[in-house]
């Protein structure tokens, strides 16, 4: 195949960290509060503005509380599950390797007895649990390493006595969330608006609010998991009063892609931006004989880690060492062009590539790519053939 010539103009199709907005610069970093007290009313205010532009954005309900604590969106949904879980029986759907690891921390770190770990494959979701389950749930909205993702929570009961504990991370600001559905949201900076890393978003439901003021879990709590003070919820950890010092550099950082996403028509076209995304990829899989989505239902396909497979008849005959020396080499031939960086598929996902999708990336950048995924596979499977 002849090498294409032109290339995306922005190579990062990582899915996390992930691509910066169009056109950021340092500069938009100047002015941020370096050197001074975290809890300044200046640095305070910066966070506080962070913490309500999501929510107005998200257009999460405003009797929901939102505060920004440590550790990305693994210590915000860690803080989630060992301050909530305990009191009732508890689902967890696992259909991609984060969530597999949530369900293994409430099994072995938490030692929870009453729990069902509902699980699937790569590529599939899990059996949902029925509208009369009563229970807690947990689960992941997109599976970041499947690209798997819920279309709809119409098959859950709000109503129940159980709370809801989502991992949003790959998801908010770029899927429909019913976030009235949802008592725990947990998500990171790093994901769909290309912010960066070491900041977590936690979004707590009355419901949620109410389980933490009333229960006690068995177990000691860390400092950096602790929500409550007094015994009641912390209300000042979300209006800006973090638990531990967060990096301010980083701050401005996520209030600059947050006013961007407020600019150019807020979570509609967020949306927007990240579906057509898929749309271009999903018009180029329908032509190609060597690449299909990992997901194996179209309706429950992701728009911001697009998951492929290698199905080209003469690969799935292939061991899988040589599929994933296949894999290798497609990635390397990509970044040593410069053309896209980080698409390997996830470390335990079958060979593939994983691209980016997010709104950050650009639909331009999306069509330049793929010419040059074509070039890449046929460049690697003659290389594999030969050797």
């Amino acid at each position: 195949m002849t090498r294409p010539i032109v290339k995306p103009i922005r190579p990062e199709f990582s899915s996390g960290p992930c691509a910066k907005r169009p056109n950021w610069s340092l500069d938009v970093l100047k002015d941020s509060c370096l050197g001074r007290s975290h809890r300044h009313p200046l640095a305070k205010n910066k966070l506080r503005k962070a913490i309500e532009l999501t929510k107005n954005i998200l257009e999460i309900p405003e009797d929901y509380l939102v505060g920004i604590v440590p550790g990305s969106d693994t210590g915000a949904i860690e803080m989630a599950m060992w301050n909530l879980l305990g009191p009732l029986h508890v689902n967890i759907l696992a259909w991609d390797s984060f969530g597999q690891d949530w369900a293994n921390d409430i099994n072995t770190q938490l030692k929870l007895k009453n729990i069902d770990i509902l699980k699937a494959e790569y590529g599939k979701l899990p059996d949902l649990p029925n509208r009369e389950y009563d229970g807690d749930i947990v689960f992941n909205w997109n599976g970041t390493t499947a690209g798997v993702c819920m279309p709809n929570l119409n098959w859950l009961n709000s109503q129940r006595n159980g709370i809801t504990i989502c991992d949003a991370t790959s998801a908010a600001f770029a899927m429909n969330i019913d976030w009235k559905k949802i008592d725990v949201g947990t998500f990171s900076w790093q994901k769909c608006l290309g912010g960066e890393a070491g900041h977590g978003m936690l979004v707590l439901s009355p419901k949620a609010v109410g389980r933490l003021n009333s229960y006690n879990p068995t177990w000691p709590l860390p400092k950096l998991f602790q929500l409550k003070k007094n015994g009641k919820v912390n209300t000042e950890i979300f209006v800006g009063a973090t638990i531990n010092t967060p990096s301010l550099l980083c701050v401005e950082d996520y209030l600059d892609t947050l006013i961007w996403s407020k600019e150019i028509g807020g979570l509609a076209e967020l949306i927007k931006r990240s579906k057509g995304n898929l749309d271009i990829i999903k018009e180029w899989v329908s032509n190609s004989h060597w690449a299909s989505f990992l997901c194996d239902d179209e309706k429950n396909l992701s728009s911001t880690s697009i998951c492929l497979k290698l199905v080209d008849p003469i690969v799935l005959k292939l061991p899988l060492e040589i599929k994933n020396e296949l894999e290798k080499k497609i990635t390397n031939l990509l970044e040593s062009e410069n053309v896209a960086y980080d698409v390997g598929s996830y470390r335990s996902a079958p060979p593939g590539l994983r691209i980016w999708g997010g709104p950050t990336v650009e639909s331009d950048d999306i069509k330049k790519l793929l010419p040059w995924l074509d070039w890449a596979y046929e460049t690697a499977i003659k290389e594999i053939k030969v050797n």
